[in-house]
């Protein structure tokens, strides 16, 4: 029997928490909510849940602080969903380690979409086997190789110099892309329709400004793990203009 997909709700405002829990459980997930912080800190380290949905402003510490505490020992989505609509608050947000982000106030088949296509973005798996050879396909599993970058699209993992790097499930994807593309440019609307879920090949495109929008955000974090530098890329090239590729090998 599958296990039922848990979610954590972290929102103060009563009203609204019992809108979000009610689309979540509509949706198939066994939902826990949380008024504070520090609590769903500890919900999630416990409950492991597949999807958490936070808002930023909580009474004791903000959602910026605790998606950071969640991302130290978890990769589960993370939603934020609130009512500051300005720039720098989505580029905190993602900063901090969400994947996506939802402002107040919402329509309910909005929230389900953007639910519905973080869902299809895999989690690291659990247990892990150890990394085959590079180059090799062992066990079902294939290696993505780009100048020392290693990744696995099954089992999640991304390796740069033989140390592995953590990544959001949304960085992880667009990583994904780009090594799959090689040389070849993904725009912004390509990417941020991988994203959303949209399309999954190098063929095609999503028109959403919105969404496309949040992609640059995405790369420069994913660079800064990487520890690469835009001006002088070992991995990840920006064609000005039109997009991203992987460098030269």
């Amino acid at each position: 029997m599958n296990r039922v997909q848990t979610a954590v709700v972290i929102e103060d405002e009563a009203e609204t928490r019992g809108i979000i829990t009610l689309i979540l459980s509509q949706s198939g997930f066994a939902v826990h909510a949380c008024e504070r912080g520090a609590d769903a800190v500890e919900a999630v380290r416990s409950l492991r849940p597949e999807l958490v949905t936070l808002d930023l402003g909580l009474p004791d510490i903000d959602g910026f602080e605790v998606a950071r505490q969640i991302r130290v020992f978890s990769d589960t989505r993370i939603l934020m969903v609130t009512a500051r609509s300005r720039e720098i608050d989505m580029l905190m947000g993602l900063e901090s380690g969400a994947d996506e982000y939802v402002t107040k106030p919402f329509r309910p088949r909005e929230l389900k979409h953007r639910v519905k296509a973080l869902m299809r973005r895999p989690r690291k798996p659990d247990n892990e086997a150890s990394w085959p050879r590079a180059g090799t396909q062992a066990a079902g599993l294939t290696i993505l190789e780009h100048n020392g970058l290693r990744l696995s699209p099954q089992t999640r993992r991304v390796e740069a110099d033989g140390v592995e790097i953590a990544l959001t499930p949304s960085e992880f994807d667009l990583l994904r892309a780009l090594m799959e593309g090689g040389r070849t440019v993904r725009t912004g609307a390509d990417l941020a329709g991988i994203l959303q879920g949209h399309i999954t090949t190098a063929a095609g495109a999503y028109r959403d400004d919105g969404a496309s929008r949040i992609v640059p955000n995405h790369i420069g974090n994913l660079r800064r793990k990487l520890g690469e530098s835009r001006a002088n890329p070992r991995w990840i090239e920006t064609a000005r203009g039109f997009g991203y590729r992987m460098t030269p090998r």
